[in-house]
């Protein structure tokens, strides 16, 4: 078996371990069992949720068994690990839909045919559990000074909501998925973000506790870019994973943006070129950098969304700044063209157009100079769009910051 520890590593994959020591023994000398968590919050993850599938890819790479968790059982409860209030509860039905969405998008990722990875809800041994005897024979085992020592909990406690009792016990949850996978699952280590540290080592003494097993914990660092801003969002909101809610022009074009001094990390962190390769790519300086974006941005869409769309993508952006293939590739929202003569406000186009989210990101868009009609800036978020803006293809070419294209067209 490979020491995908090592992997991790030089990737920029860890930020702690339990203990690097024995976790690189037990890579080294068995086919080791890892879990992630995923809630199912929505029907599709998003760009925050890569480092945890591309890390379950590692490991599975490297020989070694991916287990991964649909939070169906804590899903009722809710994680506060770096909320600031309590999340909107959603009800049974939802949670089981959200769950089964997640776990057909995880299967484009990892392998989950017989004697590979597997796939559990953890709904299926939480919500069995009574309450006398999930206090008797797990509660026990928790000092409830050392949960209010956690991170997670400190920052509920010093918000004028608090924490609920229902999230105080999210961590006791978490903790006992750990010991029942390495019960029923022979799962030795548990990987999250570095907001779930806490809930990890909890897992860890339970584990150790209750069946006397030594098992390990390993987090990522939570991602933000150069600029201090949290991955995956931009004028038009969340950047997701599935293709209906994202489409792959816009997740190559989020990548594309990336900036340049976050390059070189996220080739490492979210493509799976070799090291040297990504050694040649980080020599590239000034304008040259672009070319390591572009590699960038198709590896990670190829990866999400497959070669086609990737290659697609990648057309379409090159038609809409290199002015290099079909400018049909860009994409377009089709707009009657009798209310295009009518004339449409500048910030209700860019949301017509997918490129903001909501009439208020529009306007702020456009008032801080990010926006644009045909080239040219626009200096009045109720500036009327008409087909006057059209250009010599018969489409109106919008943009929002420096990147981001669509194309009105009437119909």
């Amino acid at each position: 078996m490979q020491d995908v520890y090592q992997t991790f590593l030089e990737r920029g994959f860890v930020e702690q371990c339990s203990d690097p020591e024995g976790l690189t023994n037990l890579f080294k000398t068995e086919r080791v069992s890892g879990y992630i968590g995923f809630d199912p919050t929505a029907t599709s993850l998003h760009v925050g949720s890569l480092i945890p599938i591309i890390s379950l890819v590692h490991l599975q790479r490297a020989g070694h068994r991916p287990i991964v968790v649909v939070g169906g059982g804590t899903g009722m409860v809710g994680d506060p690990s770096g909320k600031t209030e309590m999340r909107k509860l959603l009800t049974r039905e939802e949670i089981e839909a959200n769950a089964q969405a997640i776990k057909d998008q995880l299967a484009r990722f990892i392998d989950f045919s017989p004697g590979q990875a597997i796939m559990v809800n953890n709904a299926d041994w939480l919500l069995r559990l009574g309450y006398i005897e999930m206090l008797r024979d797990v509660g026990r085992h928790f000092s409830v000074n050392r949960m209010l020592q956690q991170e997670s909990v400190r920052l509920r406690l010093r918000q004028p909501t608090g924490l609920s009792f229902i999230e105080f016990n999210y961590m006791i949850l978490q903790a006992y998925d750990f010991m029942h996978l390495a019960k029923h699952h022979g799962c030795r280590l548990q990987m999250g973000g570095n907001d779930q540290w806490g809930n990890i080592v909890m897992g860890i003494e339970l584990t150790r506790r209750m069946l006397g097993i030594t098992v390990y914990g390993l987090t990522f660092p939570l991602i933000t870019t150069a600029t201090g801003q949290k991955m995956g969002k931009t004028h038009a909101g969340t950047v997701w994973l599935d293709a209906a809610k994202t489409s792959p022009y816009d997740f190559y074009q989020y990548w594309i943006n990336t900036h340049d001094d976050d390059v070189v990390r996220f080739l490492k962190l979210f493509t799976f070129l070799p090291m040297d390769e990504i050694e040649e790519l980080s020599r590239l300086k000034g304008a040259e950098i672009r070319e390591a974006k572009k590699v960038l941005a198709f590896e990670v869409t190829r990866f999400v969304h497959g070669e086609d769309q990737a290659r697609r993508a990648r057309a379409a952006a090159e038609a809409a700044f290199e002015g290099k293939g079909e400018a049909d590739a860009v994409p377009f929202v089709e707009v009657p063209r009798a209310r295009l003569e009518e004339g449409i406000p500048a910030y209700e186009a860019f949301v017509l157009a997918g490129l903001c989210n909501s009439n208020s990101a529009a306007r702020r868009l456009i008032s801080q100079g990010g926006g644009y009609v045909g080239g040219q800036r626009i200096s009045d978020f109720n500036a009327p769009i008409t087909l006057a803006h059209a250009s010599d293809d018969g489409a109106i070419w919008l943009r929002a910051g420096k990147k981001n294209y669509r194309r009105l067209l009437p119909c």
